[in-house]
Protein backbone atom coordinates (compact mmCIF):
# COMPACT_ATOMS: atom_id res chain seq x y z
CA UNK A 1 0.00 0.00 0.00
CA UNK A 2 0.97 3.46 -0.80
CA UNK A 3 1.81 6.03 1.80
CA UNK A 4 -0.20 9.14 1.11
CA UNK A 5 -1.09 10.55 4.66
CA UNK A 6 2.48 11.00 5.76
CA UNK A 7 4.74 13.68 5.62
CA UNK A 8 7.94 12.08 3.90
CA UNK A 9 11.73 13.50 4.05
CA UNK A 10 14.82 13.02 2.16
CA UNK A 11 18.17 14.12 1.27
CA UNK A 12 17.61 15.28 -2.65
CA UNK A 13 21.39 15.75 -3.46
CA UNK A 14 24.42 13.25 -3.24
CA UNK A 15 27.91 13.82 -1.85
CA UNK A 16 30.24 15.91 -2.77
CA UNK A 17 29.11 19.41 -3.08
CA UNK A 18 29.41 22.27 -0.83
CA UNK A 19 25.32 22.73 -0.33
CA UNK A 20 22.97 20.12 0.19
CA UNK A 21 19.20 19.87 0.02
CA UNK A 22 16.53 18.02 2.43
CA UNK A 23 13.01 17.20 0.40
CA UNK A 24 10.05 17.09 2.79
CA UNK A 25 6.66 17.27 1.31
CA UNK A 26 2.91 16.19 2.36
CA UNK A 27 0.47 18.10 4.25
CA UNK A 28 2.28 18.53 7.66
CA UNK A 29 5.80 19.90 5.94
CA UNK A 30 5.11 23.72 6.84
CA UNK A 31 4.25 22.96 10.12
CA UNK A 32 7.27 20.09 10.53
CA UNK A 33 9.68 22.76 9.54
CA UNK A 34 8.15 25.64 11.32
CA UNK A 35 9.13 23.37 15.06
CA UNK A 36 12.61 23.51 13.95
CA UNK A 37 13.37 26.41 12.11
CA UNK A 38 13.41 29.98 13.37
CA UNK A 39 13.58 32.95 10.43
CA UNK A 40 16.02 35.77 10.68
CA UNK A 41 12.91 38.07 10.50
CA UNK A 42 11.13 37.63 13.72
CA UNK A 43 8.34 38.91 12.30
CA UNK A 44 8.21 36.36 8.84
CA UNK A 45 6.05 32.75 9.68
CA UNK A 46 6.35 30.21 6.97
CA UNK A 47 2.79 29.72 7.45
CA UNK A 48 2.06 32.93 6.23
CA UNK A 49 4.71 32.21 3.20
CA UNK A 50 3.19 31.97 -0.48
CA UNK A 51 4.64 29.19 -2.90
CA UNK A 52 7.80 29.75 -4.60
CA UNK A 53 9.54 32.04 -1.93
CA UNK A 54 12.25 31.84 -0.06
CA UNK A 55 13.04 32.60 3.60
CA UNK A 56 16.49 32.93 5.08
CA UNK A 57 17.33 31.55 9.09
CA UNK A 58 18.21 29.03 10.92
CA UNK A 59 17.30 24.88 11.76
CA UNK A 60 18.11 24.94 15.77
CA UNK A 61 17.72 21.75 17.98
CA UNK A 62 16.67 23.21 21.51
CA UNK A 63 18.87 26.00 21.89
CA UNK A 64 21.80 24.50 19.65
CA UNK A 65 21.99 26.01 16.09
CA UNK A 66 22.30 23.25 13.50
CA UNK A 67 22.73 25.55 10.51
CA UNK A 68 21.96 28.65 8.32
CA UNK A 69 19.80 27.36 5.95
CA UNK A 70 17.49 28.81 3.15
CA UNK A 71 13.59 27.54 3.09
CA UNK A 72 11.96 26.79 -0.41
CA UNK A 73 8.50 26.70 -0.32
CA UNK A 74 6.34 25.36 -2.71
CA UNK A 75 2.52 25.17 -2.16
CA UNK A 76 0.16 22.30 -3.09
CA UNK A 77 -0.57 21.70 -6.38
CA UNK A 78 2.05 23.72 -7.90
CA UNK A 79 5.09 21.75 -6.42
CA UNK A 80 6.57 18.32 -8.55
CA UNK A 81 4.55 16.21 -5.76
CA UNK A 82 1.22 17.89 -5.85
CA UNK A 83 1.99 18.57 -2.53
CA UNK A 84 2.84 21.29 0.20
CA UNK A 85 6.74 20.83 -0.43
CA UNK A 86 9.84 22.14 1.00
CA UNK A 87 13.27 21.60 0.17
CA UNK A 88 15.97 22.86 3.15
CA UNK A 89 19.74 23.87 1.27
CA UNK A 90 21.93 23.50 4.11
CA UNK A 91 25.69 22.96 4.06
CA UNK A 92 26.61 19.43 3.14
CA UNK A 93 28.38 18.54 6.38
CA UNK A 94 26.84 14.83 6.87
CA UNK A 95 26.68 15.51 10.59
CA UNK A 96 24.17 18.71 9.35
CA UNK A 97 22.10 17.20 7.46
CA UNK A 98 22.30 13.68 9.72
CA UNK A 99 20.67 15.89 12.47
CA UNK A 100 18.06 18.05 10.29
CA UNK A 101 16.64 14.92 9.35
CA UNK A 102 16.41 13.78 12.59
CA UNK A 103 14.82 16.83 13.86
CA UNK A 104 12.43 15.70 11.26
CA UNK A 105 11.04 12.74 12.17
CA UNK A 106 11.31 13.36 15.55
CA UNK A 107 8.47 16.27 14.89
CA UNK A 108 5.74 13.54 12.53
CA UNK A 109 7.79 13.44 9.59
CA UNK A 110 8.87 9.73 8.04
CA UNK A 111 12.04 8.75 5.75
CA UNK A 112 10.94 8.73 2.27
CA UNK A 113 11.16 5.30 0.60
CA UNK A 114 13.39 5.20 -2.84
CA UNK A 115 11.34 7.17 -5.77
CA UNK A 116 8.23 8.26 -3.18
CA UNK A 117 8.65 12.15 -4.44
CA UNK A 118 8.20 10.77 -8.15
CA UNK A 119 5.38 8.21 -7.42
CA UNK A 120 3.29 11.07 -5.52
CA UNK A 121 3.74 13.08 -8.25
CA UNK A 122 2.22 9.97 -10.86
CA UNK A 123 -0.66 9.68 -7.92
CA UNK A 124 -1.35 13.29 -7.86
CA UNK A 125 -1.67 13.59 -11.74
CA UNK A 126 1.29 15.88 -11.90
CA UNK A 127 2.60 13.55 -14.40
CA UNK A 128 2.03 9.67 -16.34
CA UNK A 129 3.48 6.79 -15.37
CA UNK A 130 5.69 6.39 -18.54
CA UNK A 131 6.82 10.46 -17.23
CA UNK A 132 7.70 9.29 -14.20
CA UNK A 133 9.79 6.42 -15.59
CA UNK A 134 11.68 9.10 -17.22
CA UNK A 135 12.70 10.76 -14.11
CA UNK A 136 14.90 7.42 -13.42
CA UNK A 137 16.42 7.59 -16.69
CA UNK A 138 17.29 11.32 -17.06
CA UNK A 139 19.13 10.64 -13.66
CA UNK A 140 20.86 7.69 -14.90
CA UNK A 141 21.92 9.20 -18.25
CA UNK A 142 25.56 9.08 -19.28
CA UNK A 143 25.52 10.69 -22.90
CA UNK A 144 23.91 13.28 -24.76
CA UNK A 145 21.68 11.18 -26.55
CA UNK A 146 20.34 9.13 -23.60
CA UNK A 147 19.74 12.19 -21.97
CA UNK A 148 17.70 13.45 -24.95
CA UNK A 149 15.75 10.32 -25.11
CA UNK A 150 14.83 11.11 -21.51
CA UNK A 151 13.97 14.09 -21.56
CA UNK A 152 12.00 13.51 -24.63
CA UNK A 153 10.32 11.23 -22.53
CA UNK A 154 9.77 13.36 -19.65
CA UNK A 155 8.04 15.96 -21.56
CA UNK A 156 5.29 13.80 -22.62
CA UNK A 157 6.36 13.17 -26.65
CA UNK A 158 5.65 9.13 -25.88
CA UNK A 159 2.95 9.66 -24.02
CA UNK A 160 1.54 11.68 -26.44
CA UNK A 161 1.38 9.31 -28.98
CA UNK A 162 0.06 6.16 -26.76
CA UNK A 163 -2.68 8.67 -25.89
CA UNK A 164 -3.57 9.42 -29.47
CA UNK A 165 -2.72 5.51 -30.44
CA UNK A 166 -5.48 4.90 -27.54
CA UNK A 167 -8.25 7.36 -28.74
CA UNK A 168 -7.94 5.89 -32.07
CA UNK A 169 -8.69 2.40 -30.51
CA UNK A 170 -11.38 3.63 -28.24
CA UNK A 171 -13.26 5.27 -31.13
CA UNK A 172 -12.72 1.91 -33.14
CA UNK A 173 -14.43 -0.09 -29.94
CA UNK A 174 -17.20 2.26 -29.48
CA UNK A 175 -18.19 1.72 -33.13
CA UNK A 176 -18.00 -2.40 -32.54
CA UNK A 177 -19.50 -2.09 -29.21
CA UNK A 178 -22.14 0.18 -31.13
CA UNK A 179 -23.06 -2.74 -33.51
CA UNK A 180 -23.36 -5.26 -30.70
CA UNK A 181 -26.01 -3.11 -28.90
CA UNK A 182 -27.87 -3.50 -32.02
CA UNK A 183 -27.65 -7.24 -33.39
CA UNK A 184 -30.46 -8.35 -33.63
CA UNK A 185 -31.41 -5.06 -36.08
CA UNK A 186 -28.73 -6.40 -38.25
CA UNK A 187 -27.53 -2.69 -38.23
CA UNK A 188 -23.77 -1.90 -39.31
CA UNK A 189 -22.55 1.54 -37.93
CA UNK A 190 -18.85 0.70 -39.08
CA UNK A 191 -17.89 0.42 -42.54
CA UNK A 192 -15.23 -3.31 -42.73
CA UNK A 193 -13.01 -1.31 -45.06
CA UNK A 194 -12.81 1.97 -42.94
CA UNK A 195 -12.31 -0.16 -39.81
CA UNK A 196 -9.30 -2.35 -41.17
CA UNK A 197 -7.85 1.41 -42.17
CA UNK A 198 -7.30 2.31 -39.15
CA UNK A 199 -6.50 -0.94 -37.43
CA UNK A 200 -3.48 -0.97 -40.08
CA UNK A 201 -2.70 3.34 -39.22
CA UNK A 202 -2.43 2.33 -35.23
CA UNK A 203 -0.65 -0.98 -35.91
CA UNK A 204 1.99 0.55 -38.06
CA UNK A 205 2.47 3.45 -35.42
CA UNK A 206 3.16 0.43 -33.00
CA UNK A 207 5.24 -1.45 -35.05
CA UNK A 208 7.63 1.35 -35.64
CA UNK A 209 7.62 1.97 -32.00
CA UNK A 210 8.69 -1.43 -31.22
CA UNK A 211 11.32 -2.17 -33.57
CA UNK A 212 12.88 1.35 -31.85
CA UNK A 213 13.42 -0.74 -28.65
CA UNK A 214 16.15 -2.49 -29.49
CA UNK A 215 18.24 0.75 -30.49
CA UNK A 216 16.62 2.81 -27.78
CA UNK A 217 17.52 0.14 -25.11
CA UNK A 218 21.45 0.16 -26.68
CA UNK A 219 21.62 3.63 -26.40
CA UNK A 220 20.32 3.92 -22.81
CA UNK A 221 23.16 1.43 -21.74
CA UNK A 222 25.31 2.09 -24.37
CA UNK A 223 25.60 0.50 -28.15
CA UNK A 224 27.41 -2.98 -28.01
CA UNK A 225 30.13 -3.05 -30.05
CA UNK A 226 32.29 -6.05 -30.10
CA UNK A 227 36.02 -6.29 -31.14
CA UNK A 228 36.66 -9.22 -33.06
CA UNK A 229 39.44 -11.12 -34.64
CA UNK A 230 42.26 -14.14 -34.68
CA UNK A 231 44.50 -13.78 -32.04
CA UNK A 232 47.58 -11.68 -31.87
CA UNK A 233 45.72 -8.88 -34.96
CA UNK A 234 46.02 -5.79 -32.20
CA UNK A 235 42.39 -6.36 -30.84
CA UNK A 236 43.44 -4.59 -27.32
CA UNK A 237 45.77 -2.51 -28.92
CA UNK A 238 42.43 -0.85 -30.53
CA UNK A 239 40.11 -0.91 -27.60
CA UNK A 240 43.27 0.67 -25.50
CA UNK A 241 43.12 3.23 -28.74
CA UNK A 242 39.72 3.50 -28.30
CA UNK A 243 39.30 4.60 -25.00
CA UNK A 244 42.28 6.43 -24.37
CA UNK A 245 43.94 4.47 -21.88
CA UNK A 246 45.91 1.25 -20.91
CA UNK A 247 42.60 -1.13 -20.53
CA UNK A 248 43.89 -4.74 -22.02
CA UNK A 249 46.97 -6.04 -21.59
CA UNK A 250 49.06 -6.34 -25.19
CA UNK A 251 51.37 -9.09 -25.60
CA UNK A 252 52.44 -10.74 -28.48
CA UNK A 253 51.83 -14.13 -26.93
CA UNK A 254 48.36 -15.75 -28.85
CA UNK A 255 45.30 -15.63 -26.67
CA UNK A 256 46.97 -13.41 -23.50
CA UNK A 257 42.81 -12.32 -24.00
CA UNK A 258 40.53 -15.26 -22.07
CA UNK A 259 37.45 -12.80 -20.81
CA UNK A 260 35.71 -10.66 -22.43
CA UNK A 261 37.43 -6.91 -21.32
CA UNK A 262 34.83 -4.14 -21.81
CA UNK A 263 34.47 -0.33 -21.35
CA UNK A 264 32.62 2.82 -22.62
CA UNK A 265 33.19 6.11 -24.75
CA UNK A 266 31.01 8.62 -25.92
CA UNK A 267 31.52 9.26 -29.46
CA UNK A 268 29.38 12.00 -30.96
CA UNK A 269 26.75 12.49 -28.02
CA UNK A 270 26.29 8.38 -28.03
CA UNK A 271 28.10 6.25 -25.41
CA UNK A 272 29.07 3.14 -26.73
CA UNK A 273 30.18 -0.35 -24.96
CA UNK A 274 33.47 -1.56 -26.56
CA UNK A 275 34.43 -5.46 -26.16
CA UNK A 276 38.07 -6.93 -26.16
CA UNK A 277 37.07 -10.27 -27.10
CA UNK A 278 39.41 -13.65 -27.07
CA UNK A 279 40.93 -14.36 -30.40
CA UNK A 280 39.12 -16.63 -32.87
CA UNK A 281 40.96 -20.01 -33.48
CA UNK A 282 40.77 -23.90 -32.18
CA UNK A 283 42.47 -24.49 -28.69
CA UNK A 284 42.58 -27.19 -26.81
CA UNK A 285 43.12 -24.62 -23.78
CA UNK A 286 39.72 -25.28 -21.52
CA UNK A 287 39.74 -21.82 -19.97
CA UNK A 288 40.63 -20.06 -23.46
CA UNK A 289 37.84 -21.92 -25.28
CA UNK A 290 35.20 -20.41 -22.69
CA UNK A 291 36.76 -16.90 -23.42
CA UNK A 292 35.99 -17.56 -27.42
CA UNK A 293 32.23 -19.17 -26.29
CA UNK A 294 32.21 -15.73 -24.56
CA UNK A 295 33.39 -14.08 -27.67
CA UNK A 296 29.98 -15.84 -29.45
CA UNK A 297 28.06 -14.25 -27.28
CA UNK A 298 29.35 -10.74 -27.77
CA UNK A 299 28.77 -11.09 -31.30
CA UNK A 300 25.59 -11.97 -30.66
CA UNK A 301 24.95 -8.88 -28.36
CA UNK A 302 26.70 -6.21 -30.49
CA UNK A 303 24.85 -3.67 -32.89
CA UNK A 304 28.31 -3.38 -33.85
CA UNK A 305 30.94 -5.64 -35.20
CA UNK A 306 34.85 -4.82 -35.37
CA UNK A 307 36.81 -7.36 -37.24
CA UNK A 308 40.61 -6.98 -36.80
CA UNK A 309 42.79 -8.54 -38.94
CA UNK A 310 47.23 -8.27 -39.38
CA UNK A 311 47.98 -7.01 -43.00
CA UNK A 312 50.87 -9.04 -42.58
CA UNK A 313 48.76 -12.31 -42.46
CA UNK A 314 47.34 -11.64 -45.86
CA UNK A 315 44.15 -12.27 -47.39
CA UNK A 316 44.00 -16.27 -46.82
CA UNK A 317 43.74 -15.50 -42.86
CA UNK A 318 41.39 -12.52 -43.52
CA UNK A 319 39.09 -14.50 -45.34
CA UNK A 320 38.82 -17.59 -43.00
CA UNK A 321 38.02 -14.84 -39.82
CA UNK A 322 35.70 -13.01 -42.36
CA UNK A 323 33.84 -15.89 -42.72
CA UNK A 324 33.54 -17.49 -39.53
CA UNK A 325 32.38 -14.30 -38.23
CA UNK A 326 29.63 -13.72 -41.33
CA UNK A 327 28.91 -17.11 -39.99
CA UNK A 328 28.21 -15.86 -36.35
CA UNK A 329 25.70 -13.10 -37.50
CA UNK A 330 22.29 -13.37 -36.81
CA UNK A 331 19.95 -10.42 -37.03
CA UNK A 332 19.33 -7.55 -39.60
CA UNK A 333 20.23 -5.15 -37.11
CA UNK A 334 24.37 -5.73 -36.85
CA UNK A 335 27.11 -3.71 -38.79
CA UNK A 336 30.11 -5.22 -39.74
CA UNK A 337 33.12 -3.00 -39.97
CA UNK A 338 36.35 -5.26 -41.00
CA UNK A 339 39.81 -3.22 -39.83
CA UNK A 340 43.18 -4.49 -41.41
CA UNK A 341 45.73 -3.19 -38.64
CA UNK A 342 49.07 -2.62 -38.55
CA UNK A 343 48.73 -0.93 -41.99
CA UNK A 344 51.88 1.33 -40.92
CA UNK A 345 53.89 -2.06 -40.73
CA UNK A 346 52.74 -3.86 -44.21
CA UNK A 347 56.05 -6.01 -44.71
CA UNK A 348 55.34 -8.14 -47.95
CA UNK A 349 53.23 -5.80 -49.96
CA UNK A 350 49.43 -7.40 -48.89
CA UNK A 351 47.42 -4.39 -48.77
CA UNK A 352 47.14 -4.90 -52.76
CA UNK A 353 46.43 -8.85 -52.53
CA UNK A 354 43.71 -7.88 -49.95
CA UNK A 355 42.31 -5.28 -51.81
CA UNK A 356 42.03 -7.14 -54.94
CA UNK A 357 41.00 -10.31 -53.63
CA UNK A 358 38.21 -9.11 -50.52
CA UNK A 359 34.39 -9.76 -51.51
CA UNK A 360 32.49 -7.30 -49.23
CA UNK A 361 28.77 -7.61 -48.72
CA UNK A 362 25.91 -4.76 -48.91
CA UNK A 363 26.72 -2.84 -45.75
CA UNK A 364 29.77 -4.15 -44.95
CA UNK A 365 32.76 -1.31 -44.58
CA UNK A 366 36.04 -2.71 -44.88
CA UNK A 367 39.26 0.30 -43.39
CA UNK A 368 42.90 0.00 -43.34
CA UNK A 369 44.73 1.33 -40.11
CA UNK A 370 47.14 1.36 -37.03
CA UNK A 371 45.69 0.68 -34.02
CA UNK A 372 49.83 1.52 -32.25
CA UNK A 373 49.77 4.88 -34.18
CA UNK A 374 46.37 5.81 -34.71
CA UNK A 375 46.18 6.17 -38.27
CA UNK A 376 42.64 5.70 -39.47
CA UNK A 377 41.23 5.80 -36.31
CA UNK A 378 39.63 8.82 -36.92
CA UNK A 379 37.43 7.66 -39.84
CA UNK A 380 36.59 4.35 -37.88
CA UNK A 381 35.15 6.53 -35.30
CA UNK A 382 33.05 8.42 -38.06
CA UNK A 383 31.94 5.26 -39.18
CA UNK A 384 30.89 3.71 -35.95
CA UNK A 385 28.61 7.44 -35.70
CA UNK A 386 27.44 7.00 -38.85
CA UNK A 387 25.66 3.65 -38.38
CA UNK A 388 23.65 5.07 -35.62
CA UNK A 389 22.90 8.19 -37.23
CA UNK A 390 21.64 6.08 -39.94
CA UNK A 391 19.26 4.55 -37.73
CA UNK A 392 17.76 8.24 -37.15
CA UNK A 393 19.05 8.60 -33.75
CA UNK A 394 19.43 12.15 -34.90
CA UNK A 395 15.72 13.01 -35.59
CA UNK A 396 12.42 13.67 -33.25
CA UNK A 397 11.08 10.64 -33.65
CA UNK A 398 10.07 8.45 -30.41
CA UNK A 399 12.05 6.31 -29.61
CA UNK A 400 11.40 3.34 -26.40
CA UNK A 401 13.86 2.74 -24.23
CA UNK A 402 12.00 1.03 -21.57
CA UNK A 403 11.06 -2.82 -21.15
CA UNK A 404 8.27 -2.69 -19.81
CA UNK A 405 7.17 -0.29 -22.59
CA UNK A 406 8.35 -2.97 -25.27
CA UNK A 407 6.28 -5.64 -23.55
CA UNK A 408 2.71 -4.18 -23.13
CA UNK A 409 3.51 -2.28 -26.77
CA UNK A 410 4.43 -5.82 -27.99
CA UNK A 411 0.66 -7.26 -26.75
CA UNK A 412 -0.62 -4.53 -27.99
CA UNK A 413 0.57 -5.39 -31.53
CA UNK A 414 -0.48 -9.11 -31.06
CA UNK A 415 -4.18 -8.36 -30.53
CA UNK A 416 -4.22 -5.68 -32.98
CA UNK A 417 -3.15 -8.57 -36.04
CA UNK A 418 -5.83 -10.88 -34.24
CA UNK A 419 -8.23 -8.03 -35.27
CA UNK A 420 -6.77 -7.24 -38.48
CA UNK A 421 -7.40 -10.68 -39.13
CA UNK A 422 -10.77 -10.92 -37.74
CA UNK A 423 -11.92 -8.10 -39.70
CA UNK A 424 -10.87 -9.38 -42.85
CA UNK A 425 -12.32 -12.72 -42.27
CA UNK A 426 -15.80 -11.61 -41.28
CA UNK A 427 -15.47 -12.67 -37.55
CA UNK A 428 -18.23 -11.99 -35.09
CA UNK A 429 -17.99 -8.56 -34.00
CA UNK A 430 -17.47 -9.61 -30.34
CA UNK A 431 -14.79 -11.50 -30.88
CA UNK A 432 -13.16 -8.60 -32.33
CA UNK A 433 -14.39 -6.40 -29.27
CA UNK A 434 -12.00 -8.22 -27.20
CA UNK A 435 -8.83 -8.02 -28.61
CA UNK A 436 -9.66 -4.21 -28.97
CA UNK A 437 -10.31 -3.98 -25.97
CA UNK A 438 -7.37 -5.89 -24.93
CA UNK A 439 -4.92 -3.57 -26.63
CA UNK A 440 -6.68 -0.56 -25.13
CA UNK A 441 -6.01 -2.29 -21.70
CA UNK A 442 -2.36 -2.09 -22.61
CA UNK A 443 -1.57 1.05 -24.05
CA UNK A 444 -3.37 2.22 -20.49
CA UNK A 445 -1.00 0.07 -18.77
CA UNK A 446 2.20 2.34 -20.44
CA UNK A 447 0.88 5.60 -18.86
CA UNK A 448 -0.75 4.13 -15.76
CA UNK A 449 -3.84 4.74 -16.64
CA UNK A 450 -4.37 1.10 -15.90
CA UNK A 451 -1.82 -0.60 -13.23
CA UNK A 452 -1.72 -2.21 -10.11
CA UNK A 453 0.07 -1.98 -6.75
CA UNK A 454 2.54 -3.97 -8.04
CA UNK A 455 3.73 -2.99 -10.84
CA UNK A 456 4.63 0.38 -9.17
CA UNK A 457 5.89 -1.09 -6.10
CA UNK A 458 8.93 -2.58 -8.88
CA UNK A 459 8.73 1.03 -10.74
CA UNK A 460 9.69 3.14 -8.14
CA UNK A 461 11.74 0.54 -6.05
CA UNK A 462 14.31 1.36 -8.52
CA UNK A 463 14.37 5.11 -7.94
CA UNK A 464 17.20 6.58 -5.86
CA UNK A 465 15.76 8.17 -2.28
CA UNK A 466 15.31 11.64 -2.49
CA UNK A 467 13.67 11.49 -5.88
Amino acid sequence: MFRTDETICAPATSGGGAIAIIRISGSQSISICNKIFFPSEIKIKLSEQRGYSIVYGEIRSGEEIIDDVLISIFRAPHSYTGEDSIEISCHASKYIQQNILELLINNGAVPAQPGEFTQRAFLNGKMDLSQAEAVADLISSESKMAHRLAISQMRGEFSDEIRILRADLLHFASLIELELDFGEEDVEFADRKKLIELVSKVLSVTEELTSSFSIGNAVKYGVPVAIVGNPNTGKSTLLNRLLKEEKAIVSEIPGTTRDAIEDTAILNGIQYRFTDTAGLRDTSDIVENLGIQKTLEKIEAAIIILLVADVNDGYPALNEALTKVRNMITGKEKKLIILVNKSDFDLHGKRNEILDSLILKQDEILLFISAKTGDGIDKLKEKICEVMDNKKLSSESVIITNIRHYKALSQVKESLLRVKEGLQNNLQEDLIAIDIRQAIHYLGEITGEITTDEILGNIFRNFCIGK
